[in-house]
C-alpha cells in the first residue's frame, strides 16, 4: 500500500500570476471576440443611403420602403411673424394648445369680437387682424409647440427604424447566437476560474495553517474508478520507453510498446486523454530516476493505513535526510508481518527534483497521474531464501546505481542505493557495502555474514559481476531479473488495485492537470459546436446565394419576358373587343328578331334602344285593352332563345310597366339584358 505525499509548506511552488491578468486570458478571448461580432453586426445595419432631405432611392428610383416618416422628403419651414393681438384679446394658454384634438390654427382660434352678423363657423367671428395674418401670421406658439412635439416623434421614429433595419438584415441573428455563445462560455469560464480559485486557496491555507490535519484528509478514501488502459513510461538519457497495457478480467495485458528518441515529444494517441477517459479512464504512470529518491525501512506496530500514516508523520523528521519543508514522501506496507509489527518502506524525494522531472514530461507532452518505484516491485517479485544482501541495479539511470535489500529473519531490514564508479570500482563498492554491514550491527539486526546476490539482466550481469566479486571477493548468486515490460506491468496491476492518491506526485499538480483536462474538454467541446455553427451558416449562406442566384435568374427571365407579356395582352385585349364587336352585332340582329316574332298584334314598338352592348329598352303604346298581352309579351321575350342558349337574363332588367295614355291607349316600357359574361 502506499500513502499519499505529505508536505508540510508550499516551498517551491511556481509564482501565480494576478487574478485579474488569469481571468482576463481565461475569459478576454471569447469576450473580445463576441464585442467584435456584435459590432460588425451593428455597422452593416448603417441607415439607409441618401443626402439630408430626399430619401433613398432604390434602383428603379423609387423610395425605399424602410419608414414612411423617414422616406417622406423634408421640407424647409420658414419662421413666420408674431401675430399682434389687437387690445382686449386673451392669448390662448399653451396648456390648451398641447389637449388632445385641440385645434391649433390660429384661423379656429379667435377672439369672440366682431359683428354678430359677420359670425364664422361655429359661431366665431374672425378679426381684422388675424385675416390680415394670412397663412405665414397665424398662431406662431401652437406652430412651436407642434415643433417641440414633433422632435421626439421624429427620434422615436428614427430609432424604431434603425431597430427594424437590423432585424430585417440577415446576419442579424447568427452573429446574436455567436455572441450569446461567446458571453456564456466567458462566464461558464469564469465561473470555474474562480471556483478553481477559491479551492486552491482552501488548500493552501489548511496546509498553512495544519499541516497534519491537512495530511489525514489528503489520506481519505476515495472511490475507485476501474481502468481501461495504462501507460508506463520510463525515462533514460537517450530515449524515452512507453508501454501501454489495457485491461483484461483482472489483470493487463500489453497493447503497445514504443521507443521515442530525447527531444521528440510522445505520441499524442498514446498519452493524450480525450472524452473516452470520462468513461474509460487511461492512467500516465512515470517512473522516477532512482538517485533522486531515498528509500527508509521502519518497522511499526501493526495498524489500519490511517494509524500508520500517523505513525511514520511523526518519525518523518528523523527518517528523511532533507527538511521535511522541501520533500515529498510516500510510503508502502510490505505484507512481511512478524509479531505485531510490519515493515513499512517510507520513499522520500526532493521536492525540486520531483518538480523538474515532472517539467520535463509536460514539455514532452506526458502528464503524469503518479510517480512510482519500478525496483519495489521488483523487490516484492524476488522469492527471498535466507539471509543477505540483494542488488538490483537500474538499467535507465544516468550513472550506474543499485538497490540493496537487506533481508534478515525473513524481515526486510534495509534498503540503500550503492553507485559504481569509473576508477576502482571493486574497491568503491566494497566501501559503500560495508558501512551498511556496520550499521547493521550497531542496529543489532545484522547476526551473520551476508550472502550476496545480483538480480540483473545479462548485460548488467557483465558490468556488476566482476566489480562485486573483485571487492567482496566472495561468490555472488546471479538471479535473472523480471523484463522491463514485464516489471511495467507489474506496475500497472499494482496502481489499478492501490489507493487513487498513493503516489508521488504533489497533489498540486494532479489539481492542475485534472483542472487542465476539464478545461480542454471545455474547449474542444465549445470548439466543435462553433465548427458544426460555423458549418451551418456556411450552408445556409450557400443555400441562400443559390436561392438569390435562381431568384435573380427568375427575375431577369421575367424582366425579358415583360415586353412580349405586354405585347401578347394588349393583343388578346384587342381580339377580345373585336370578338366582342361581332358578337354584339349579331346579338342585336337577334334581339331585334325576337322582338318582331314575339310583337303581339296592335302593339307598338316606337323606341328600341341598345346600350352598352348589353341593356336594351323598348317603349311603345298599345290599347288598354291589351294589357293582358303586352304581360304576356315580356315574360315570353325573357325566355327567348338563339341558338340554343338564353338571350336574356330573365333575373335582371326592368319587368314590362304600363299606365294610362292619351285616349284610350298604354304607354309601357321594358328594359331587359343580354345573359352574357363580358360588356364591350
Amino acid at each position: 500500500m502506499n500513502l499519499p505525499i505529505r508536505q508540510s509548506a508550499r516551498a517551491g511552488v511556481p509564482r501565480e500570476s494576478p487574478l485579474w491578468r488569469s481571468a482576463f486570458r481565461l475569459c478576454g478571448a471569447p469576450l473580445l471576440l463576441g464585442v467584435c461580432l456584435l459590432a460588425a453586426a451593428l455597422a452593416g445595419c448603417k441607415p439607409a443611403s441618401g443626402k439630408p432631405g430626399k430619401p433613398a432611392l432604390d434602383k428603379s428610383g423609387k423610395p425605399v420602403a424602410t419608414n414612411a416618416a423617414a422616406a417622406a422628403p423634408r421640407v424647409p419651414v420658414r419662421p413666420s411673424p408674431v401675430a399682434v393681438l389687437p387690445p382686449g384679446v386673451r392669448p390662448v394658454p399653451a396648456s390648451a394648445l398641447q389637449r388632445p384634438f385641440a385645434r391649433t390654427n390660429a384661423l379656429g382660434f379667435q377672439p369672440r369680437s366682431g359683428p354678430p352678423g359677420k359670425a364664422g363657423p361655429q359661431g366665431i367671428a374672425p378679426s381684422a387682424p388675424a385675416a390680415k395674418a394670412g397663412p405665414q401670421g397665424g398662431a406662431p406658439a401652437a406652430k412651436a409647440v407642434a415643433a417641440a412635439q414633433t422632435a421626439p416623434a421624429k427620434g422615436g421614429a428614427a430609432y424604431a427604424d434603425q431597430l427594424r433595419r437590423l432585424l430585417a438584415s440577415r446576419y442579424f441573428y447568427p452573429v446574436v447566437t455567436v455572441v450569446a455563445l461567446c458571453l456564456s462560455f466567458g462566464a461558464v469560464s469564469l465561473f470555474q476560474f474562480f471556483k478553481s480559485r477559491s479551492a486552491a486557496t482552501g488548500q493552501a491555507g489548511s496546509g498553512e495553517s495544519a499541516p497534519k490535519v491537512a495530511g489525514q484528509a489528503t489520506a481519505r478514501k476515495v472511490r475507485r474508478v476501474p481502468i481501461s488502459s495504462c501507460n508506463v513510461l520510463q525515462v533514460g538519457p537517450e530515449a524515452r520507453q512507453i508501454w501501454q497495457f489495457t485491461a483484461k478480467g483482472r489483470g493487463f495485458v500489453l497493447h503497445r510498446e514504443q521507443t521515442t528518441p530525447v527531444g521528440q515529444p510522445l505520441p499524442a494517441r498514446i498519452v493524450a486523454k480525450d472524452w473516452r477517459n470520462l468513461w474509460q479512464r487511461k492512467l500516465n504512470i512515470a517512473w522516477l530516476p532512482p538517485e533522486q529518491v531515498f528509500l527508509r525501512v521502519a518497522q511499526f506496530p501493526v495498524s489500519n493505513f490511517d494509524e500508520t500514516v500517523s505513525m511514520v508523520e511523526l518519525q518523518l523528521e528523523k527518517l528523511s535526510p532533507m527538511p521535511a519543508t522541501q520533500i515529498v514522501w510516500s510510503i508502502r506496507v510490505l505484507p512481511h508481518i512478524q509479531g505485531d509489527l510490519q515493515t513499512v518502506i517510507v520513499m522520500i524525494a526532493g521536492r525540486n527534483a520531483v518538480e523538474e522531472f515532472l517539467g520535463k514530461l509536460e514539455g514532452e507532452g506526458y502528464l503524469a497521474d503518479r510517480l512510482e518505484m519500478p525496483r519495489l516491485d521488483q523487490l516484492q517479485a524476488t522469492v527471498v531464501a535466507g539471509d543477505g544482501a540483494w542488488i538490483y541495479p537500474e538499467p535507465g539511470s544516468g550513472s550506474p546505481a543499485a538497490v540493496v535489500a537487506w533481508w534478515y529473519a525473513g524481515v526486510l531490514q534495509n534498503l540503500a542505493l550503492i553507485t559504481l564508479s569509473h576508477a576502482n570500482r571493486g574497491a568503491n563498492l566494497k566501501e559503500q557495502l560495508l558501512q551498511m554491514a556496520w550499521a547493521g550491527e550497531l542496529e543489532g539486526w545484522l547476526t551473520a555474514p551476508p550472502k550476496w546476490h545480483l538480480v540483473a539482466d545479462p548485460r548488467m550481469v557483465a558490468e556488476w559481476e566482476p566489480a562485486l566479486r573483485e571487492g567482496l571477493e566472495q561468490d555472488i548468486d546471479v538471479i535473472p531479473t523480471l523484463a522491463s515490460a514485464a516489471l511495467a506491468a507489474l506496475t500497472a496491476q499494482r496502481v489499478a488495485q492501490a489507493e487513487p492518491e498513493a503516489n508521488l506526485l504533489p497533489p498540486e499538480y494532479s489539481v492542475r492537470y485534472q483542472q487542465q483536462f476539464i478545461d480542454r474538454l471545455w474547449m474542444g467541446g465549445l470548439g466543435a459546436l462553433i465548427g458544426v455553427y460555423l458549418l451551418g451558416l456556411l450552408v445556409y449562406f450557400a443555400w441562400l446565394q443559390v436561392a438569390e442566384m435562381g431568384t435573380n435568374k427568375v427575375e431577369q427571365a421575367v424582366a425579358n419576358l415583360g415586353q412580349s407579356y405586354t405585347n401578347s395582352m394588349q393583343l388578346k385585349a384587342r381580339f377580345q373587343v373585336l370578338k366582342d364587336r361581332q358578337d354584339l352585332k349579331w346579338a342585336a340582329l337577334d334581339c331585334w328578331k325576337a322582338v318582331a316574332e314575339l310583337l303581339p298584334d296592335g302593339v307598338q314598338l316606337e323606341s328600341y334602344n341598345f346600350n352598352d352592348g348589353r341593356r336594351l329598352s323598348l317603349n311603345g303604346t298599345a290599347p288598354v285593352d291589351q294589357s293582358k298581352r303586352l304581360v304576356d309579351f315580356d315574360a315570353d321575350l325573357r325566355k327567348a332563345t338563339a341558338n340554343g342558349q338564353p338571350l336574356f337574363d330573365s333575373a335582371a332588367g326592368e319587368h314590362l310597366t304600363y299606365h294610362q295614355g292619351v285616349g284610350n291607349t298604354l304607354t309601357w316600357s321594358c328594359v331587359l339584358e343580354l345573359k352574357r359574361g363580358e360588356t364591350l
